[in-house]
């Protein structure tokens, strides 16, 4: 289904161009091989030029607050290589196994939740390289589960979207996120096949391939017609209302896709999406793409308008007004309160 059922009350529409995208309008473009022979000193010098002319003429839209306070004591550019270091590793788990024959086991009794060697062997491999680092810190895994307790957390999905892993789709990514005091901090989303990665910490978000590294930038949408929404898949919605309150939205927007896993996130964190909204999350699922989401511009909350920070049922947006007018929607569904 590419989108609501009511296409004359939405049109026409002006859909606006991506802040942070490269030229060609996109910052999923392949590299420019000529420019990866620069030198780092030419790269970051045509890089930001390039930026500042995906920048200009478009209105800036706030920055919402990201955190209160953050302890003194926290490296940042620590976190933020071992972040990527741990991405790398899991790669080496992931990425050999993909699109090969794997045994997936199924750890629910009625139903079906996949797990295979790649999501076991990524995440063992994040905790070591997490343990080496931050021994003192406690992680939260998806597999494993907790290890170790104070105000700094470590919490790994190591395959999001094993469905999606296991059927050859490469929507899946490798999620990591970093936590004080329960609240996401930090987070990077990895997706090694396609050789992108997401990335954000305090003081913005940026998307990497290739040797490229690009400011990611919501849409800034504040408005429900012109909104690209995202969901994995509507049969999610299965509580008191939930479905009413789903379709409800989806009829007020421009367009739906599904079925894209954590990678909706993230496209949602780089100006392709706008709305992304889910239900039934686990803390693994949602702490390392919040970040992302908040330093690129956009805005995230449960349902009810709380934090998402554990997870639940969650909606994300491109800016604080989309989120208020689908929050809005959400609410006025029949059966949702």
């Amino acid at each position: 289904m590419d989108g609501c059922d009511q296409p004359s009350a939405i049109m026409p529409i002006r859909l606006e161009p991506v802040r942070g995208a490269d030229q060609a309008g996109s910052v999923f473009a392949p590299p420019d091989r000529a420019r990866l022979l620069h030198n780092s000193l030419t790269r970051g010098a045509e890089i930001r030029h390039k930026q500042a002319e995906a920048l200009a003429g478009i209105p800036e839209h706030p920055m919402p607050a990201r955190i209160p306070s953050l302890p003194a004591e926290l490296d940042f550019a620590s976190i933020r290589q071992t972040l990527l270091d741990a991405a790398a590793a899991a790669a080496a788990e992931t990425l050999p196994r993909f699109r090969t024959p794997l045994a997936v086991e199924n750890k629910w009794a009625s139903g079906f939740d996949p797990v295979t060697e790649a999501d076991k062997g990524a995440e063992s491999a994040i905790r070591a390289l997490i343990g080496e680092r931050f021994a003192d810190h406690a992680i939260i895994g998806e597999e494993w589960g907790r290890s170790g307790d104070g105000r700094f957390a470590w919490i790994i999905d190591p395959v999001d979207g094993t469905r999606a892993f296991i059927s050859g789709v490469p929507v899946w990514g490798t999620l990591i996120g970093f936590a004080v005091d329960s609240r996401p901090v930090a987070g990077v989303m990895s997706q090694p096949f396609t050789g992108e990665t997401f990335i954000g910490i305090p003081g913005g978000a940026e998307y990497r391939r290739g040797g490229d590294v690009l400011a990611l930038r919501t849409s800034g949408r504040t408005e429900l017609a012109t909104a690209r929404l995202s969901t994995t898949t509507p049969s999610l919605f299965r509580g008191p209302g939930q479905r009413l309150a789903y379709d409800a939205l989806e009829r007020n927007c421009l367009q739906v896709r599904y079925g894209l896993d954590c990678y909706a996130y993230c496209l949602l964190a780089a100006g392709h999406l706008d709305l992304v909204v889910e239900v039934g999350l686990q803390v693994y699922d949602i702490a390392a793409l919040i970040p992302i989401i908040e330093e690129a511009g956009g805005a995230i909350t449960a349902w009810d308008g709380g934090r998402p920070d554990g997870g639940g049922d969650v909606v994300a947006a491109a800016t604080p007004e989309l989120l208020e007018a689908a929050l809005a929607v959400l609410a006025a569904a029949p059966g949702s309160q």
